[in-house]
């Protein structure tokens, strides 16, 4: 018999596509492990591959008690969970999921700003409540038509962002690291002063200790009380603790947010605030998108496994 190949599953994202490994190997389940490090003490020699998300990731103590890892496969175009330095180090290859999510995740990065601007999950509660009668209507709101959004981040999400944000008559303009010359869209190479010139902020970058925090008080205060930020991004890449002190004061207009910085932990105070939309971490949460991105991280592996070259390596 073929001795089959040792999988650690660091999260449970792919465990609806393990019948696509026909059999060939033998899956280990570190996210419900009652005793973690036990596992890794008993498996660790005989890991091949692991399989994780952006979120639970693999540090560099984890690689050390893999000493025969070759692979990572990562669920999710997020990988900042994961120690590159160490997988290089290490000779380990990483994947991830890019493309297969930038629609899902570029549709509710949109439906988070009508949502917001024209306040339909307070117009909703409000119809809910009884409260509209003939001479009773809703506030009057704000639209997205002819407005200024700066896109933090124009990589392969946020550029399906600026393509829907567009076609909504929106004037779009872009912060980076690098200006890429062959989009049609102002750059900016000063973070607080696009969003001075913004109505919109949307944040889609990768996190990461070199991102963490990018998004700073003063450039909330630049966005100004008339602006609006949304993250579909990381948690940490916004001052938390700012964003709600300015929203609380008035001198930022409104949040959409469907990541934060201590998931799913979200403070009291946004929970609570009339002119924030809340999600919870959902935007690449399709049928569709979750199954396309099971599929590739299998794909991935089986590349590796099968000695072919891999679909989607990032490291």
């Amino acid at each position: 018999m073929t001795e089959k190949d040792h999988v650690l599953l660091v999260s449970q994202n792919i465990e609806d596509h393990l019948d696509e490994f026909g059999g060939r190997c033998e899956f280990h389940r570190y996210y419900n492990a009652q005793d973690k490090e036990a596992l890794l003490d008993e498996v660790g020699s005989k890991i091949r591959i692991v399989g994780t998300n952006g979120h639970d990731g693999c540090s560099r103590e984890m690689m050390d008690k893999l000493p025969n890892l070759e692979m990572i496969g990562c669920y999710g175009v997020g990988y900042d969970a994961i120690d590159i330095d160490a997988a290089r180090e290490k000779g380990v290859r990483v994947t991830n999921t890019p493309d297969v999510l930038s629609d899902a995740v570029a549709e509710l990065a949109v439906g988070l700003m009508i949502a917001l601007a024209r306040q339909i999950p307070q117009s909703d509660r409000f119809v809910r409540d009884g409260k509209w009668t003939p001479a009773n209507g809703y506030p009057l709101t704000t639209e997205l038509t002819g407005r200024t959004v700066g896109i933090l981040g124009l990589g392969r999400i946020g550029q399906e962002i600026a393509n829907r944000l567009q076609a909504m008559k929106m004037r779009v303009i872009y912060h980076g690291r690098n200006q890429q010359l062959d989009k049609p869209y102002v750059y900016y190479d000063d973070l607080e002063a696009m969003a001075r010139d913004s109505d919109w902020l949307v944040v889609i970058m990768p996190g990461g200790p070199g991102t963490s925090g990018i998004v700073s008080e003063s450039v909330m205060r630049a966005l100004g009380s008339n602006g609006n930020l949304v993250n579909v991004g990381r948690g940490p890449l916004v001052d938390e603790a700012a964003l709600v002190k300015l929203l609380e004061s008035g001198d930022l207009g409104g949040a959409a947010l469907d990541v934060f910085a201590k998931e799913p932990s979200i403070p009291d105070a946004l929970i609570n605030m009339h002119n924030v939309v809340l999600s919870p971490h959902a935007a690449s949460a399709t049928v569709k998108t979750r199954l396309a991105m099971g599929s590739l991280v299998i794909a991935n592996i089986l590349a590796h496994l099968n000695g072919r070259p891999l679909i989607t390596q990032v490291a």
